[in-house]
């Protein structure tokens, strides 16, 4: 048996007034006739459908010779409501869906059959509303002073973002053809003509950006990700921890092999003198994680787990008092000039220099590179941004939108995905953000205490 038909439900709607004024120069015109068409809307398990009647109208400008009445939320000529396009734009950006499960879900709640060129004319239809200028203006005025400045690789093109990290918000990309010195200059150049003059910029370590800072904004503080540098500095750290381990492992393997499989009596005699070499190194590869953890969110069991691993191997104790060394380089309570006496400090330990590994690491500590690293410390409390973590979260936002949807490979399309996710973004912001008049009319009740704005 057929699936039951739904019920299908026709509103009619009427737009024909004897005098109607020109959309262009709004000088009235008369009508000459009338003109109804059926345009479909939205309605949960029904088949909505609008009887549109309008007006066409003999111009009396120089605009045209003929126009015909609108009718808000239906476009001229759509076959479907503003609403229709609304609902497909909200299932893209918001819940995350491709076109073709897009196409399925509108089936199953509305019954409507869209297809995908009108898919991606709704993409179209809303870039098209969207105010760039206004969004610029909207940035500038809430704009905090730091700046967090990343690129994206996608395919052959590649995405330079800018957003801030305090007020959460992107402010600018630029999709180019390769990350070079040129792309990326025009890039901060088009910020700073926009207006934008941050105090603190941060970015990961790639060679691209300190000439460029100095040179586009001469005043601002560069700021190194934090992130990115302990990275690297752990991979050091697990490259001396790799060749320690291997050392361990290869400890005890002269003599004959043994052939054959051991008696029980054998077996009882192994387990009584305890873990071999072997089982010691693969332990401590095991839980090599905790070498590089923080000592803060170690729990009483990776405790001893360190233990353990430190008594198998006691060269890792110099290996772990170098980590939470390099830790409290970066520890945000304290002065800059006391970061600089810890890392002159660090750098002067012998133990440390006798390992090349952790010499590559201190390396990367250099005078004039670790300025950089704590230029948070001369920033207030409260806009100490350490890391470039919010703009790689809207990188990630980005690929999502590529990975989900749709392999990208025309320009048009992720500039369009981009501009459309900015500007969601920004009424998520606006949303979330109470307005001057709401602000004055909250009262606290009671004894609480108004919230800070």
């Amino acid at each position: 048996m057929d699936a039951a038909q739904p019920r299908t439900r026709v509103v009619r709607r009427r737009c024909a007034p004897k005098w109607f004024p020109c959309p262009h120069c709004g000088k009235r015109g008369k009508r000459k006739a009338r003109h109804t068409r059926r345009v479909t809307d939205l309605a949960y398990q029904q088949l909505a459908i609008v009887e549109l009647t309008v007006g066409e109208y003999r111009a009396r400008c120089s605009c045209r010779k003929t126009f015909r009445s609108q009718v808000a939320g239906i476009e001229p000529r759509a076959e479907y409501t503003n609403r229709v396009r609304d609902a497909v734009i909200d299932r893209l950006l918001d819940d995350g869906m491709n076109m073709e499960r897009v196409q399925q879900a509108m089936q199953r709640d509305f019954g409507l059959d869209l297809s995908d060129g009108f898919l991606y004319d709704c993409l179209d239809w809303k870039v098209r509303q969207l105010d760039l200028a206004d969004y610029r203006q909207w940035t500038l005025d809430h704009f905090s002073g730091t700046l967090c400045i990343d690129e994206l690789h996608l395919g052959k093109k590649t995405l330079l973002l800018a957003t801030d990290p305090l007020s959460d918000f992107p402010v600018a990309f630029a999709l180019v053809g390769s990350n070079d010195h040129d792309h990326m200059q025009r890039f901060l150049n088009n910020l700073k003509n926009h207006g934008f003059g941050p105090r603190v910029v941060v970015t990961d370590g790639s060679n691209l950006y300190p000439a460029l800072l100095a040179e586009v904004w001469p005043g601002a503080q560069h700021q190194l990700c934090i992130f990115h540098v302990l990275k690297d500095i752990n991979a050091c750290v697990f490259d001396a921890l790799r060749v320690l381990r291997r050392r361990l492992a290869r400890h005890g393997r002269g003599g004959p092999k043994r052939r054959g499989r051991r008696t029980k009596a054998q077996q009882r005699a192994r387990a009584r003198r305890g873990a071999t070499k072997k089982d010691q190194a693969h332990y401590i590869w095991k839980h090599r994680y905790l070498l590089v953890r923080k000592a803060d969110d170690l729990s009483p069991r990776e405790v001893d787990h360190l233990l353990q691993m430190m008594a198998y191997l006691p060269a890792l104790a110099t290996l772990r008092r170098f980590v939470v060394e390099v830790y409290q380089l970066f520890d945000p309570a304290q002065s800059p000039h006391q970061a600089r006496c810890r890392r002159a400090a660090l750098a002067n330990k012998a133990d440390d220099q006798a390992i090349p590994d952790l010499v590559r690491a201190l390396a990367m500590l250099k005078p004039k590179k670790f300025a950089k690293m704590i230029a948070y410390l001369h920033s207030p409390a409260r806009k100490r941004v350490r890391t470039n973590n919010h703009v790689e979260r809207v990188n990630r936002k980005v690929r999502y939108f590529e990975k989900v949807r749709y392999k990208w490979r025309r320009r048009r399309t992720i500039v369009r995905f981009v501009v459309l996710a900015l500007d969601r973004w920004r009424q998520q912001c606006q949303a979330a953000r109470p307005t001057k008049t709401n602000r004055k009319r909250r009262k606290p009740s009671g004894s609480a205490r108004p919230r800070a704005a």
